[in-house]
This record gives C-alpha cells, structure tokens and sequence, in this order.
C-alpha cells in the first residue's frame, strides 16, 4: 500500500511535473493543433482499473505523454484559432499550484480570510485596470467576485434582476409571474440557458433582432419588445448586452440600451467576457462607452488575459441586492465575523456554497506582467488580426465577413457558402491551424481567433498561405465561382 506522499517526494514529483509542462510548451508548435485519432481511442487504451498498488509519479508522466497527450486539442498551440482563446501563463500555472497546495474553502471570510480580501481586491484592481465605474468597487455600494464562467455570471445575474422584478417575492415564492430576459439574436447561448435553470424557460428569453451591418442591438427593437409584453402582462426584468459576440464580436450600443433599462426598471448585464480584457487598453475603451448604466458586468480573464481557466470576473453595482437574492445561512455557517456584517462571505454571491481561491493565479498574473505587459499582449493580438484582416482583404477571392476590432476576423470565399465549409475542412484537417465558423445574415463565414500567446506574426502568415493555397486547389478543381458554374462530375 502506498503511503502518503511527503513533502520531499513531492519536491522530486513536483519538479518532474513542472519540467513535464515546459518541455509541453517548448514542443508545442511541432504537435497537431488537434487530435488525429478517432473518438473512443484514449478511453480504449486506458486500463480497466486502477493497478491494486500505487505507481510512481514516472510512471504517469510516461502516460501523460503516450496517451494524454495526443489525444488533445491543444488551446495554447500557435496554430489555434479556433473558438475564443483560453489563454495561459507560467505565472498562473504557479498561482494555481499554490492554491492547490493550500487547499482553502473560501465559502466564508472565516473560513479563508486572506482568500476573501484578496479577491476582493484583485477584483478592486481589475475594475480599476480597465476603468470600470466607481460604483463596482468594493469601496462603494458594488463589487466584484471570482465566478467560474461568464455563464456562471448570467445565471446569478438573472437570479439578481428576477428578486428586483418581483420586489422580493421569488425568494420565497419562486416565479409566480411571467418575466422575461431580453438579448440580441446574437447574445450567447448562457443567456437561455441561465433562463432554464432560473424557471423562466426558453420562452423567457426574447432574441431582438440586430443592425445587419454591425450585427449589433437595435434599441428602437428593444423597447418595441419590451412595450410589447407589458401590454400583455409579461414583466421586463433582464437585458443582456454584449461587448464583443461570439459569433462576431458586436459591441451593443449600451448608451441607448442603458437609457430604456433606466426608463422601465430593468436590470442590465453586460457580457463582455471575451472582449472585456480589451479595455486594458485606453485606445479600445471606446467599446465600453454607457457601461455606468450596467447593474452588473462580467469579462473572462481567462479568456484574452493570460489567466487560466476558470476565472470570470463579475461586479454588480448594488452587492446587497445580490446577497439579499441568494443568501441562505444554515446554524452550522454561523460565525461571529459573518454577524458583524464587517466582512465579505462570497458563498452569498453565487450559486455553489464552496469556492476555490482562484484569486491567487490573478494575482500571480497581474504583479508579473503588470498593466504594460497585459496591454501589450492585447495589442499584439489586435495587431496581429489586423494583419490577417489585410491579408484576406487584398485577395479578390476572398472577403471580410464582418467588422474585427478586436482579435477575431470573420471571412469567406466570395464562391459560396459550400466552398468555405470545404476550404474549412481542408485546412483544419492538416493539423496545423484550427479555425471554427459562424453564419453571420445567414451566410456561412470562417473565424480565425488569435490569442495564444505564442502565435507571431510567423503563424499568421502560415495560416494565411495554407488558407490561400488550399483555395487555390479548391476553386481549380472547378469549385463554383461567382459567374461560373461547378465543372461536373468527372469533368
């Protein structure tokens, strides 16, 4: 029977499975973006147990590499453009070690002190870091918590905003009416789901339709939506607006939003979990112009900001609204603290009672890199996209799908919906990029994200040049063009 492992062996094992990680970073642009073999391979390899006596750490390593390994998508591959990036760094794989090794349950400031407070102001720093409203520090009426995801975050939100459309009823009576959550055609698939969860249904959320230009909110459809069901006793109690849609990355007009959700008493969130990390930068803040109006904003630092997954960041303006929503306290979570009402229990901004103390990879990250080093990440995301962007734009056969003020360029062939679904297929089936796609006014349109940190210009270009041959191979082999038809069969 193996013993517990002491802190010297696990000095040994820890350096192995550090030095396991860097040599994983160092190979990473020689490996497939993606998995080559089938589904099922990994689980067919794998033993039918566990072995009866303990293993060495070697021992696992050995099968990290073997079976692990290449059974992967790799998010941090250079040649990842796929999906929002779901950035990393050595400094938050080293937070994440020591919040691991320290093993705390941060459900209450009592159970994890230093947990609470620094959290509290890593989310200080971060409201300040990307000059968000007074009201969402903790000095003020707001605040900000670690939640595990930007659909974590809309959950909580929607809980939030059904208390205040009930004026207290749903806490005790559940939903006893008909409300509804409003977001674009275009707001992410959480929005519906947190709805669900929350009891409204997917008939609680009304999709509002976009400009076809901007693939933004329309405000004058907004408020048509909402006159629409207060005139049949539907009660307005939610609006999502996104900053930076997945499928485009749209920036709602928040200013117009935020004025009707103040003229009718709706709770307004913000996603902004991708393109949040943007504002970093004072050149990109114009996108969050009108977001004083939010009652509560969310952005993914794992996502573009070198944190690894999971940390969303999320403020509301009015923390004792959100507690008085959620909180439930059992005799056994009573403690002297919690009853002075001087400190923050975060078990009562959430929907789980436990909680990890992710804020220590935060801060591993943001005292590394410090404010230059983040924005200069940013920036060298946005320019590398701007460079992809130039790249399609000065080739006839292809064009932009969409506006890209961020890191995400949307595209396609000009010969048709069928002919970019195939150029896809081509290029992902290299192994050497991954890209995904979108439909953008029902027309089919390739998205290239960059975000990892050690995509270059170098990986760009090669994206580029295998994206541009393989057209070339397709449109030769009598692909319809615009004005040609498609060479027939055996032609």
């Amino acid at each position: 029977m193996a013993e517990h492992m002491d802190p010297e062996e696990f000095r040994r094992a820890g350096h192995a499975v550090v030095d396991w990680i860097a040599d994983y970073w160092t190979t990473l642009g020689k490996r497939p973006v993606t998995s080559q073999d089938p589904p099922g391979a990994v689980a067919a390899a794998l033993p039918a147990g566990p072995t009866a006596q303990g293993e060495p750490v070697e021992a696992v390593l050995a099968d990290l590499d073997r079976l692990v390994a290449p059974g992967l998508t790799h998010w941090q591959h250079p040649g990842f453009f796929g999906y929002f990036p779901a950035n990393t760094s050595g400094p938050s794989v080293l937070g994440d070690l020591v919040s691991a090794g320290l093993g705390v349950q941060g459900m209450l400031w009592a159970t994890g002190p230093a947990c609470t407070e620094l959290e509290t102001v890593m989310l200080d720093w971060l409201a300040d870091l990307l000059d968000l409203p007074q009201r969402f520090r903790s000095t003020g009426p707001g605040g900000g918590v670690i939640q595990d995801s930007a659909s974590s975050a809309a959950l909580v939100a929607t809980l939030g905003a059904l208390h205040r459309a009930s004026r207290g009823r749903w806490r005790s009576v559940g939903v006893d009416r008909r409300y509804r959550a409003y977001t674009s055609t275009q707001g992410h698939s959480s929005i519906e789901k947190a709805a669900r969860i929350a009891g409204l249904g997917a008939d609680g959320v009304r999709t509002v339709e976009v400009d076809p230009a901007t693939q933004a909110m329309r405000p004058a459809a907004l408020r048509a939506a909402i006159e629409a069901d207060l005139a049949a006793g539907v009660v307005p109690a939610l609006v999502v607006a996104t900053i930076g849609t997945t499928s485009s990355t749209a920036v709602d007009p928040l200013p117009e939003i935020g004025a009707i959700c103040a003229e009718y008493g709706v709770w307004l969130h913000v996603d902004a979990a991708y393109a949040g990390a943007a504002a970093v930068c004072p050149e990109l803040r114009w996108s969050h112009a009108g977001v004083e109006h939010a009652d509560s904003y969310c952005f993914d630092p794992h996502k573009w900001l070198l944190t690894g997954f999971d940390c969303d960041a999320f403020w509301v303006a009015d923390r004792g609204e959100l507690i008085e929503a959620l909180t439930v306290l059992p005799e056994y979570l009573r403690n002297a603290a919690s009853e002075s009402g001087a400190v923050i229990d975060y078990r009562d901004w959430q929907v789980p009672l436990g909680r990890r103390f992710r804020a220590l990879k935060l801060w591993f990250v943001l005292r590394w890199y410090g404010v230059e080093g983040l924005r200069a990440h940013v920036r060298s995301g946005v320019a590398l996209a701007d460079r992809f962007a130039g790249l399609v734009a000065a080739d006839d056969r292809f064009e932009l799908a969409a506006p890209h003020p961020f890191s995400l360029v949307c595209f396609r062939l000009r010969a048709g919906d069928e002919v970019s679904a195939e150029l896809l297929r081509r290029v992902n089936d290299t192994g050497r990029v991954l890209l995904t796609h979108t439909r953008i006014e029902g027309r089919y349109a390739l998205r290239l994200a960059v975000g990892s940190p050690l995509t270059t210009e170098e990986h760009v270009d090669g994206a580029w040049e295998l994206l541009s041959t393989t057209a070339t191979d397709l449109l030769d082999a009598g692909a319809p063009t615009p004005g040609r038809p498609a060479s027939p069969p055996g032609a």
